[in-house]
């Protein structure tokens, strides 16, 4: 069956991270076997595609891959969700301890 209109009118900015998931039902735009699954950073925006900057080793050396998919095979990856969330955890609670006059420590403790 045909991806919804709602899979198109998806919006995406330069930088953002990206997971290649390979959708079966379009063959236009679809990357390569190796991609799927992978996770990038969008470094440019067509009219139909996405241009996917991705890291592959190759002879034990990471290369930097650009390739461009379509955007029925990309979906927003949440691997900074975590990493966002603590910036403005950690943002309250320094404003908070500004204003009760105390030092806070935002350091990541390991689990004790």
């Amino acid at each position: 069956g045909h991806c919804n209109i709602t899979t198109y009118l998806r919006t995406f900015k330069r930088g953002d991270y990206v997971d290649i998931k390979v959708d079966s039902s379009v063959h236009k735009g679809m990357p390569f076997k190796y991609y799927h699954g992978r996770t990038g950073v969008i470094f440019n925006i067509t009219k139909r595609a996405v241009g996917v900057e991705v890291k592959k080793e190759v002879n034990g050396r990471v290369i930097n891959k650009k390739i461009h998919v379509s955007l029925p095979h990309i979906k927003a990856s949440k691997c900074r969700d975590e990493l966002i969330q603590r910036k403005k955890d950690n943002a309250a609670a320094k404003a908070a301890a500004k204003a009760g006059g105390e030092r806070v420590s935002l350091k990541r403790l390991p689990a004790q």
